[in-house]
């Protein structure tokens, strides 16, 4: 059981029984907290987040301190903007601050605890079952919207999960037609969910099939997509290990089984001078290209590199 300002203790108090704490979406068990700190008593904010800090940096947690404030402002209903001006806690909020801290502490994705994802200038329901958007994608995104300026056509999202990449695409180019695309049922119930009301047009579908959208071969102007792609036997954080869906996370053993499906399909789908950008493993900034070249159907094939300078997607227009 993790506490503030202190270590691990798998001793304490072994016979209070857990509680369960509701986050937004979905139930995590937490143990409770000692009884010190459940005194009924406010706790002032800033002293919270440092003690919360403590707690995450040494689970490992890689940004402690953003974590520590995102999961304080949550409690308090504010933006993490406004916290220099915030109120104390009350006795309810430090306890759920607490349980909050602990379950992130056990890691707990962030956006599991929150029940939100922000991507791009969007925020999108996540949780159990569907993989949790990342920023590195929005750099996509953003060149996806560059290559569609007119915003006045289709568009399509491949592996489309919690459905952000085409709901960021939707909420830039509100004219546009936008068409997310994902098989897995669990994501499929969350992609629903976040694209009510906002005119996407979700389908259930495997990606590679060749009948796939057949209705619109030839006449879709950009398709993105960040498939599964990381290596099979990757080491990768206990967060992805232990929270996101393998199938959604790991593509074979050299992770391009599903970009190596991906490409023939896109390219019966893009009209003659529409993009594909698709995201890949910082490993594969030569095998991406390589295997859009290899197709024949595609120039101006391209990689781009993320903001810690590693490949991370490819680009390529049909010929």
């Amino acid at each position: 059981m993790l506490k503030f300002g202190g270590a691990a203790d798998p001793d304490a108090h072994p016979k209070t029984p857990h509680r369960v704490y509701a986050t937004v979406h979905h139930d995590y068990e937490v143990s409770p907290a000692p009884d010190d700190m459940a005194a009924e008593q406010s706790i002032n904010a800033s002293w919270a987040i440092r003690e919360a800090v403590v707690v995450l940096s040494a689970a490992g947690v890689a940004s402690p301190r953003v974590d520590a404030e995102i999961l304080t402002a949550h409690v308090l209903g504010m933006s993490r903007s406004k916290l220099p001006l915030a109120p104390a806690l009350d006795p309810t909020q430090a306890a759920r601050l607490r349980d909050l801290v602990d379950a992130r502490a056990r890691r707990v994705p962030l956006q599991h605890l929150t029940g939100v994802a922000g991507f791009h200038h969007i925020e999108v329901a996540v949780g159990p079952g569907v993989f949790v958007p990342r920023p590195e994608t929005e750099l996509l995104v953003e060149w996806g919207l560059s290559v569609f300026e007119d915003g006045e056509g289709t568009v399509v999202d491949l592996c489309s999960g919690s459905g952000a990449i085409a709901l960021a695409v939707a909420a830039a180019r509100p004219a546009a037609r936008v068409y997310a695309v994902e098989r897995d049922p669990a994501a499929l119930e969350w992609l629903r969910r976040n694209a009510a009301g906002s005119g996407v047009q979700v389908v259930a579908g495997e990606v590679t099939d060749p009948g796939l959208l057949a209705d619109l071969d030839g006449a879709v102007d950009l398709v993105l997509c960040n498939p599964p792609y990381v290596p099979a036997g990757t080491p990768v954080p206990p967060e992805v290990a232990r929270f996101d869906p393998y199938p959604a996370v790991f593509s074979g053993a050299d992770g391009l089984d599903l970009i190596r499906g991906l490409v023939p399909r896109v390219a019966r789908l893009l009209r003659p001078g529409g993009w594909f950008g698709v995201e890949h493993d910082d490993t594969h900034g030569e095998a991406v290209p390589g295997l859009l070249r290899a197709d024949g159907r595609f120039g101006e094939i391209a990689d781009h590199r993320d903001l810690a300078g590693r490949p991370r997607f490819a680009t390529a227009q049909r010929r």
